[in-house]
């Protein structure tokens, strides 16, 4: 698993390719919150190269979303496969968190 991120006129942009199962959401969990760690409350998660999302993974997103609207801000997904697309809708979630075809319409949201 990698995860890469920008920042974008105020909205973090994270980047993970790869597997986010229980092996790599503890370090991933680690990641994002260093990369939150500053005042910004606007988060798009890109998975365009995510390939993979178990439970474990599922609560690193959950609980990112979360801090993000502790701080009164907005979060949205984007770029999401087909298979963890269907673990969004069938956990749920998907109707608490904003997905979007692309980057594009995911920064478009959060602007």
């Amino acid at each position: 698993m990698e995860i890469d991120h920008k920042l974008e006129n105020g909205i973090i942009n994270i980047a993970i390719k790869g597997r986010l199962d229980a092996a790599t959401s503890p370090a991933a969990e680690e990641s994002i919150r260093k990369i939150m760690e500053g005042d910004d409350n606007r988060l798009l998660f890109d998975f365009s190269s995510l390939e993979y999302l178990s439970s474990g993974g599922l609560r690193v997103i959950l609980s990112a979303a979360k801090e993000i609207r502790r701080r009164e801000g907005k979060v949205a997904l984007c770029c999401l496969n087909q298979y963890v697309n269907e673990i969004f809708e069938v956990s749920g979630f998907s109707a608490m968190i904003p997905i979007k075809d692309t980057v594009e319409e995911g920064l478009k949201d959060l602007a």
